[in-house]
């Protein structure tokens, strides 16, 4: 079983988080931390840790000052980002720190189990030991690239996906069908059936903009925007 400890300000979310985790066949939640001090303390009372779910926005610290601690302590525990924190510098920073995962709230179910479940293979790769020749060089970074859109029903396009999603994400305010259709290239259409899947799984929200006559126009807002 995978040792996992859930890192996060809100005890609420920790809880769920936790609950996610221990869903993921071959992981289970050692342990839980509210702040930077709690989960220092953690790491050393827990020695068996082999992953670290870290919220950045933590009381006492940033999650990655935690890391940063961590590191100089010899503990080289792996660390998956959970955060709100979607600023550039941030994740810059998380990457050259050795997190292997960065994933941004809010996120259903799904987003956190394909993170877990990337993390799993690469731990079977790495288990296996011996020399790695390009193949496997490739395959084992290839197991971190799990889906920004995990899950996605029969027909759906990983990369339409993304180009909805990010499209959305770097709007100032809600967008239509049209409005992401003329962003991306795609019909208008494709465009709302991809929208109709992140407003499902609680990635967007859907606004109405109400005209002088005839039916709103349904418009879509990024969720951390709300």
């Amino acid at each position: 079983m995978i040792q996992v400890l859930v890192v996060d300000d809100d005890t609420r979310v920790a809880r769920v988080n936790a609950a996610y985790v221990e869903k993921v066949p071959g992981f289970h939640v050692a342990g839980q931390a509210h702040s930077a001090a709690e989960a220092l303390r953690e790491l050393e009372a827990l020695p068996g840790l082999d992953l670290v779910l870290m919220d950045h926005y933590l009381p006492d610290d940033t999650g990655l000052a935690v890391v940063q601690e961590m590191r100089r302590r010899g503990h080289q525990t792996d660390v998956i980002m959970v955060t709100a924190a979607r600023d550039v510098s941030t994740v810059q920073a998380a990457m050259r720190q050795g997190a292997l995962q960065y994933l941004v709230k809010p996120f259903a179910f799904a987003g956190l189990r394909a993170k877990l479940e990337a993390y799993g293979e690469l731990r079977r790769t790495l288990d296996g030991g011996g020399e790695a020749e390009q193949a496997e060089v490739d395959r084992i970074f290839g197991a971190l690239s799990a889906s920004s859109e995990p899950g996605l029903p029969k027909g759906h396009s990983p990369t339409t996906a993304e180009l909805v999603r990010r499209s959305l994400m770097n709007a100032e305010g809600p967008l239509s069908a049209q409005e992401i259709a003329e962003r991306t290239g795609v019909s208008r259409q494709t465009a709302q059936r991809y929208l109709k899947l992140l407003e499902r799984t609680g990635r967007a929200r859907l606004t109405l903009k109400y005209g002088e006559a005839g039916r709103p126009e349904h418009r879509y807002v990024w969720a951390t925007r709300v």
